[in-house]
């Protein structure tokens, strides 16, 4: 390993290492550090000696109690970085798990430690940065307080990415690892020279199923709550200084394109090749302390893995989660959601359509903070666009432009703020939606949400006065897993409230829903971790007539146990009011009519402190005037720290005995990971969907030997497996291609 000498100089006064759980929420002072180490991962340096490790405590599995292992975790910085360093024991060092080397690798099968900055002390948005004994880097934002709003709607973004360095080593007694952060990597306020943050420290210990953090948070409010900003240690550090970032990231890509289309004549399939040759170049600069600018000229996503193919059994359209990094950083600014999925913005609207790249010919962002105002700006232009499916209708060149604003209000919980959308075709086509929101912290874990929005668009009345182009929100929920919780829900949604920069599945309805639960954490000698009961309902109405659109009640158990098995069992009601027939399959729909059925729901989870996990998803009972079982299998293995393989299957029957139709719908999913590095991986996703009778296939080689400097190769096929589906015979492959994609960024 490399070693590099790193001089420090600086002053730095001891943080007592007596502090106490009573006193640990006071502000803490980090001053400067002096001495000179080196970056290796070892932790001995002098300038590491003269510093007191902040006391950690047991998250999981019983909050409170004493870690069962030792860990000493420092922090400290100069003008240019900030700095964490942690020895980390282990009296059972040689049990420690160390599956992965990839980079942004998040599993609870490693040994990890972690650091959150809440750099903006907002109380609500963070940073994260973590690390296992192999070394690997993983950086995420967490949003919304971290707060899961939807059990499929994690409160963290996995796709962002910075600039930082971790050396990790490791021996008979743990393992040790030297962080080094540059402060330009991170947007923060000043004030008078002085930057106060939230920090929190998280160590899990894989092998034991244990989490241990600073400061002591309690883990009442899920999975999540290690890493709430709200709960977050409030650190002081005088005179650190923001660097203004300014990176020029150029990419070139090469390859070749072979796609098998219809001939003129509509009697054979024929094979179109074409080399692909492109370039562009992203481009970030710090426009001030608070404030980014990040500038993307003819952007590529080449290099992102495919989406997860889905069954749809409903009549509503699918979501998929955005997987593009330009998307990314500070995202959570632009969230405006409603209930489940449904949002104001949804950047896979640009850049996107039906599954097709648009392409992007550019466009800006900024995101940070100006003064009490936290601000993100979005605006791209992409070029017109003529699907390959010739059934779609083409697209003109778009501009897609967003702007949201927020600040606290009353109190460091509570925040109100607006949001601005456009979507303007150079055809005169425009679609402008805006609206404001706030959200205010009642009680200690009370919090209530409101949103009002408009849409105004071509071929609508626009009439700001009328409830037709409007959306009204309001929640009233309790955020916690221990005593008594509950969720009150209810939003309106106009004929003429068609955001098309948004996702929304329905219009002109109106949604209530209601939850109530009441959970326990038992103590040190039960087997369980925590658990709950919940009640929900929720109705879907129709605003003209007021009818039931859809209902459904449900009766949940959830559980954790202290060994790492977790899962949910539930009992539904639903009804659905089918207005227009809608199909599965050429060979089962479901007609027109009313319907009410009942179902059962469960997923279940080994522990994650396993190489070998297994999750089992499983819905069966009544479904319309007939009946569903669906059953979800994924294994995954670790071998080692080199080797990841899973392997998900998903199996859809449905029948309808009285229309004597039935329906069977298959996923398979194949995922291999070879990690040779830290800095070089071969992945590979292969997927079988039979409702589409087609393999896809996607192949990345990926070598990063340094942040912002990146080779891709990534070969990506879609095969044909029932050819005679069609007159005439569909080609074996549908198409084909291989790129190169090289990036390199430079520091001015």
């Amino acid at each position: 390993m490399k070693t590099e000498v790193i001089k420090i100089w600086v002053s730095m006064t001891a943080i007592a290492a007596s502090l106490t759980f009573a006193n640990a929420q006071e502000s803490l002072t980090i001053p400067k550090i002096q001495g000179e180490f080196k970056f290796d991962g070892v932790v001995n340096d002098a300038c590491w000696q003269n510093l007191q490790p902040l006391p950690m405590v047991m998250h999981t599995p019983v909050f409170g109690n004493p870690p069962t292992e030792k860990s000493e975790v420092m922090i400290g910085y100069d003008n240019t970085y900030i700095y964490v360093g942690a020895r980390l024991y282990d009296s059972e060092a040689a049990n420690m798990l160390v599956t992965s080397k990839k980079r942004d690798e998040i599993s609870g099968s490693n040994e990890a430690f972690t650091i959150i900055f809440d750099s903006f002390n907002d109380k609500e948005n963070a940073l994260a940065f973590s690390t296992t004994p192999s070394g690997l880097r993983s950086d995420f934002t967490v949003l919304n307080d971290a707060i899961a709003t939807n059990p499929r709607n994690p409160p963290t973004n996995e796709s962002w990415n910075t600039f930082w360095d971790v050396k990790t080593t490791r021996d008979a007694n743990g393992w040790y690892l030297e962080m080094r952060i540059p402060s330009s990597s991170m947007r923060f306020k000043e004030n008078n020279g002085n930057v106060v943050m939230g920090v929190i420290f998280s160590r899990r210990i894989a092998h034991k199923n244990e989490t241990d953090v600073f400061p002591p948070i309690p883990p009442e409010w899920g999975e999540y709550s290690k890493y709430r900003p709200s709960k977050a240690q409030e650190v002081l550090f005088e005179g650190l200084e923001s660097k203004k970032p300014f990176y020029i990231t150029p990419y070139a890509i090469a390859g070749y394109q072979q796609d098998y289309v219809l001939n003129e004549a509509g009697t054979a399939y024929e094979m179109n090749a074409s080399p692909k040759l492109n370039a562009g170049l992203d481009a970030k600069y710090g426009l001030t302390n608070n404030l980014t600018l990040d500038v993307t000229l003819n952007t590529d996503f080449a290099q992102v893995e495919a989406d997860d193919e889905q069954i749809n059994l409903t009549r509503f359209s699918l979501f998929f989660p955005e997987k593009r990094t330009f998307f990314q950083e500070r995202s959570s600014i632009f969230n405006f959601g409603f209930e489940g999925r449904s949002n104001l913005f949804y950047s896979r609207r640009i850049g996107l359509n039906k599954g097709e790249q648009v392409p992007i010919l550019g466009g800006a962002r900024i995101t940070g903070m100006a003064g009490k105002w936290d601000i993100g700006f979005l605006d791209l232009q992409t070029n017109s666009f003529d699907p390959s499916d010739t059934s779609q209708s083409s697209l003109p060149s778009e501009n897609f432009g967003v702007l949201r604003l927020r600040r606290q209000v009353i109190n460091k919980n509570s925040y109100v703020g607006g949001i601005l959308t456009s979507r303007l075709g150079m055809d005169g086509s425009f679609n402008v939606s805006y609206g404001v929101d706030g959200i205010f912290k009642l009680f200690k874990n009370d919090y209530f949400n409101f949103k009002l929005a408009q849409v105004m668009a071509e071929n609508a009345a626009n009439k700001p006065g009328s409830l037709d182009p409007t959306r009204l929100f309001f929640n009233w929920k309790r955020y916690n897993d221990k005593g008594l919780g509950y969720d009150f829900t209810y939003t309106r949604s106009g004929k003429d409230f068609k955001p098309e920069m948004g996702f929304q599945q329905r219009s002109d309805y109106s949604f209530y829903a209601g939850s109530l639960q009441y959970g326990w954490i038992p103590g040190e000698g039960a087997l369980l971790m925590n658990h709950k009961f919940e009640l929900n309902a929720e109705v879907y109405s129709d605003n003209l007539s007021g009818d039931v659109q859809s209902s459904e009640t449900e009766l949940a158990y959830k559980f954790n146990f202290k060994s790492g098995y977790n899962g949910m069992v539930a009992v539904k009601n639903s009804f659905e009011n089918v207005e227009e027939d809608f199909s599965f399959s050429e060979d089962a729909n479901v007609p027109a009519g009313k319907y009410s059925f009942y179902y059962f729901e469960t997923h279940l989870h080994s522990p994650q402190s396993n190489t070998l996990i297994m999750n089992l998803d499983a819905v069966a009972g009544d479904f319309y005037d007939g009946k569903r079982i669906t059953i979800g299998l994924e294994p995954q293995w670790s071998i080692g720290s080199s080797v990841q393989l899973s392997l998900g299957y998903e199996y859809n029957r449905v029948k309808f005995p009285e229309r004597e139709q039935d329906f069977t719908g298959n996923i398979t999913r194949f995922k291999a990971l070879v990690m040779f590095t830290t800095k070089l991986s071969v992945s590979s996703f292969v997927q079988y969907n039979s409702t589409e009778n087609n393999i896809a296939t996607n192949l990345r080689f990926r070598y990063n030997p340094r942040e912002g400097n990146d080779l891709y190769i990534v070969f990506n096929e879609g095969r044909n497996t029932y050819r005679e589906l069609e007159e005439p015979s569909l080609p074996a492959v549908n198409n084909r291609s291989i790129l190169f994609k090289y990036t390199y960024t430079f520091t001015l």
